[in-house]
């Protein structure tokens, strides 16, 4: 039967039938949507019963990890596409990617949290954080949690590290993810151009290039090599302790990794000691270079040792000054580029 006939014959008027057909096409939409909201949340049970999760577990807040670890391995296969970000790491939109997320009303983070852990395993590792629905203390982003709610998310992944600046399909990825996301939770999105992002990323591996530098001093014993007994004392003395490997050391300042040394042979005589600084990593109120400084020659004083370059040649009071030169100025690149040394956002970027 003609669609006009069809009109003609219910007694409708063209707006009144256009408005049916529209109330039918939201009721299909919203029973599509409520199936796939339904599939993800039996999917999530199912992973939680063949892990042996009790279901009354399953949606309850659990303690996140750091980036790339599970308290208990079996959460990983809750979470396989996503590390949502721990208590001190934080999106920083200097050197991530981020995709904002905005519901018009609250949604709660089991449902948030179900449809990611219907995500298969990813090689990159997204941030996760929520802006929470009432919150007496004004825009504040945190970890997403079963038991609260939220108004928007940020979705992130980091732009470079030591491996090179994100490729193109790597980005590509992470927006196709992330507008997933936003049209199975209903959000309206904000995402960056591909280009740009992809500019950013180049920019930012070259500064970490130009900054990412390990600075170095050695203690040649040359006269008398030591035993590694007697290193061990000795560094322990001066309050280095035994790395976990138990053939290098490091030396901190509190919870502050300051610097390190090369490893070394333990069956072997100790005949140079090589410490390494990784600058980036480390703030600038440290003085990290003066404190291996000093530790080298005080090492090489109590053993007969004498301090040289990497060349062999005995570090002189020019070279030393000359290094400080270049220790500030870097400092003052990375400032330049909004990266503090020693800053979360700096151990994520080289890392």
């Amino acid at each position: 039967m003609p669609l006009n006939d069809m009109i003609v014959n219910t007694g409708l008027s063209d707006l009144q039938f256009a408005l049916i057909v529209i109330g039918i096409f939201l009721l299909l939409l919203v029973v599509i949507v409520n199936v796939r909201h339904a599939r993800a949340r039996r999917k999530l049970l199912d992973t939680s019963h063949s892990n042996g999760i009790e279901p009354a577990l399953a949606n309850r807040q659990r303690h996140e990890p750091s980036l790339g670890e599970f308290d208990d391995p079996n959460q990983a296969g809750l979470a396989a596409a996503i590390v949502l970000s721990a208590s001190k790491i934080s999106i920083d939109p200097r050197i991530d990617c981020v995709a904002t997320l905005r519901f018009n009303e609250p949604i709660q983070g089991t449902e948030i949290l179900a449809e990611i852990a219907t995500w298969p395993q990813q090689a990159l590792q997204y941030l996760l954080e929520g802006l929470k629905a009432n919150w007496i203390d004004g825009d504040t982003w945190e970890n997403v949690t079963a038991s609260s709610a939220y108004t928007e998310l940020q979705l992130a992944v980091l732009l470079a590290n030591r491996q090179g600046p994100i490729e193109v399909g790597e980005l590509s990825n992470f927006f196709t993810h992330a507008q997933n996301l936003a049209e199975a939770l209903g959000a309206q999105i904000d995402m960056p151009g591909l280009n740009a992002m992809l500019d950013s990323a180049k920019e930012l591996d070259a500064l970490a290039a130009q900054t990412d530098i390990q600075l170095s001093i050695n203690i040649l014993f040359d006269s008398t090599p030591l035993t590694w007994a007697d290193l061990v004392t000795l560094m322990q003395q001066r309050g280095f302790r035994l790395h976990a490997n138990r053939r290098s050391f490091e030396f901190f300042n509190q919870a502050q990794l300051l610097f390190f040394s090369s490893e070394l042979d333990p069956t072997d005589p100790v005949k140079q000691l090589t410490f390494l600084l990784e600058l980036p990593l480390v703030p600038i109120q440290e003085r990290a270079f003066e404190r291996m400084l000093a530790e080298g020659a005080a090492i090489a004083e109590a053993k007969q040792g004498r301090l040289v370059d990497d060349n062999g040649l005995n570090l002189t009071a020019m070279a030393v000054t000359s290094i400080h030169h270049h220790v500030d100025g870097l400092y003052t690149e990375l400032e330049q580029g909004g990266i503090v040394a020693g800053s979360t956002t700096a151990q994520r970027l080289f890392s």
